[in-house]
């Protein structure tokens, strides 16, 4: 293969990579949103839990069942990590990262997209 050849190929491969990140850059948004969304639910209702002179005073899940924002936000966000929300939010880093290791055994690099 000659190097005009190599060079074709290596701006289809560029194109190509670049083109599916950023197909993937809708859906990491909307995963992103709505991590944030749930995370900012659970922390007002950990404070809503935390500050409330009630849940000293009575067993631990009495006080969950009296806070079911809390509750329902919090097993939420344990729902969503164990269904990989965390590695849907950094897809595309982990692709060009997984891309620049392999480019980088044959003396090569890619930008930052």
């Amino acid at each position: 293969m000659n190097s005009l050849e190599q060079a074709e190929d290596l701006k289809a491969f560029e194109r190509r990579l670049t083109e599916y990140i950023h197909c993937l850059q809708p859906a990491t948004g909307r995963w992103r949103m709505l991590l944030i969304v749930v995370s900012v639910c659970t922390a007002t209702g950990a404070w809503n839990w935390l500050i409330d002179p009630e849940t000293q005073k009575v067993s631990f899940f009495t006080s969950l069942w009296n806070h079911p924002f809390f509750t329902i936000s919090c097993i939420t966000l344990i729902g969503l990590f164990f269904a990989g929300i965390h590695k849907r939010v950094v897809a595309p880093s982990i692709i060009a990262a997984r891309c620049r290791t392999v480019l980088a055994e044959y003396n090569m690099s890619c930008d930052d997209w």
